[in-house]
Parts: C-alpha cells; structure tokens; sequence
C-alpha cells in the first residue's frame, strides 16, 4: 500500500450550437473554467468538482455546472468514469471523475458568470486542457456525432419552435460536415419527428421559413432523463 488515497468528482462536457460560423452557421461551443490553482494551475478544465457525501452524481454535476458556469443544461446524460492511474498531477491522491455531457440552446449561452476565469470556447479551436480533459472532450463529440445519428438529440439545442435550415445547422455543426438541405428535409419530414406549426419565421428578408416544433407524441425512449442513462466506452 502506498498511502494515496482515492477521490471522487463530477464533471461536465457542455455543448452549445451558436450561430458563430461563416455566413452566420451554426458551430459548436463548451464552457471552460481556468484553474487558478495547482495542479494545472492556469490551465482551462472542464466545470466540475468533488462529488459531496450527501448528494448522488446527477445532483453532484447540476451543482458543480451552477457553481462554476451559471448554466443549467436542458439535457444531461452520464458519459463514462474516466480513472487513469495517471490523470490526476497529485501523486497523494487518485481522481475519478463521472463526467457527464449535456446541451443548451443558444440563447442560453449569455448565462454563463461574467468571470476572466469562465469562457466560452469553439470546440474545433481548443487549447491543450488540464488532466485528461482534452481526451474527454473528444469522447463527448464522439458520443454527441453518434448519438445524433439515431436520436433526436439535436432538438435539445434548439427553441421549442425552429425551422427545417436550424436544424440542419444543429446537425451538420455536431457531425461537422455540411449535409445537403434537399435530403435532409425530405428525411426529417419522412420521419414524423417535427410538426407544421402553421406558423412562419418572422423578420426576414426572402419568404419566411416554416416554424415547426418536436412531435411530442412519439417515442422519447432516446432521450433518456436527467441521470437515467450511463455509455459504454468503446
């Protein structure tokens, strides 16, 4: 036995879809806190935090999310434990982190504290983070570019009325890759996933756009609660 001793912390990967890309497409983003002690000190992390004695893990992560950043995530699923005997800088203790990934819409972002040490940051420009956060992020859009495919995850970015082109924006910014419009509308209208509002986008310069909103009727077994569900790691 050498004496070192184990924690237990929660984390979260955090995707948003801004409209920050050419021609005003969408790009995903993740909240990063920067450390302001060792190990890493100075060094942009993922929000986290020690998991607390009287709390369970999905509490832990909504608390720790608050805490640091100020947001509170529509949709929050378990992601994987990430324990390396070598992540953690302090050799007087062993970390083990239950990292979760969530998704806000866009017009959630402005939430995030006002603090130096807090910031948004686009996923493809990312600079080298502290621990093992960077491998991390990665597995997250792994997951998130997966999941995407055979889920309706997508509309957790969105308002609760959207049109066809922002959801298609959703979905090429996860996959990073542009889809074309045509297919992809017949696709979505194909599947019964959206429906007609009878509404139309207002203010804007060409005929406006359907509004259309998530069919609520069909299966949700997809979108798994808050904590309800845990990945397996490839």
């Amino acid at each position: 036995m050498n004496g070192q001793t184990v924690a237990l912390a929660v984390s979260t990967v955090i995707f948003a879809a801004r409209d920050t890309g050419p021609d005003g497409r969408k790009e995903l983003w993740v909240p990063l806190v920067r450390r302001i002690r060792e190990p890493f000190g100075g060094m942009w992390a993922l929000p986290g935090g020690p998991l607390l004695e009287d709390e369970d893990l999905e509490a832990s992560a909504a608390r720790a999310l608050q805490l640091t950043t100020g947001l509170h995530p529509g949709y929050l699923e378990q992601l994987y434990a990430f324990g390396g005997l070598t992540r953690s800088a302090n050799a007087d203790e062993r970390v083990v982190s239950i990292v979760y990934w969530a998704s806000i819409r866009a017009d959630q972002t402005s939430d995030l504290h006002a603090d130096l040490n807090v910031a948004w940051m686009r996923v493809s420009e990312l600079p080298p983070l502290a621990f093992d956060h960077s491998d991390i992020v990665e597995y997250a859009l792994y997951r998130l570019r997966n999941k995407v495919i055979y889920s309706r995850v997508a509309y957790s970015f969105l308002g609760e009325t959207f049109t066809l082109a922002e959801l298609r924006e959703v979905h090429e910014a996860i996959l990073g890759t542009p889809l074309d419009p045509a297919n992809f509308r017949r696709h979505v209208l194909a599947s019964g996933a959206v429906l007609d509002t009878g509404t139309r986008l207002e203010g804007t310069p060409h005929r406006p756009p359907r509004l259309y909103r998530y069919n609520t009727d069909l299966d949700l077994a997809d979108l798994f609660p808050a904590g309800r569900t845990t990945q397996e790691k490839p």
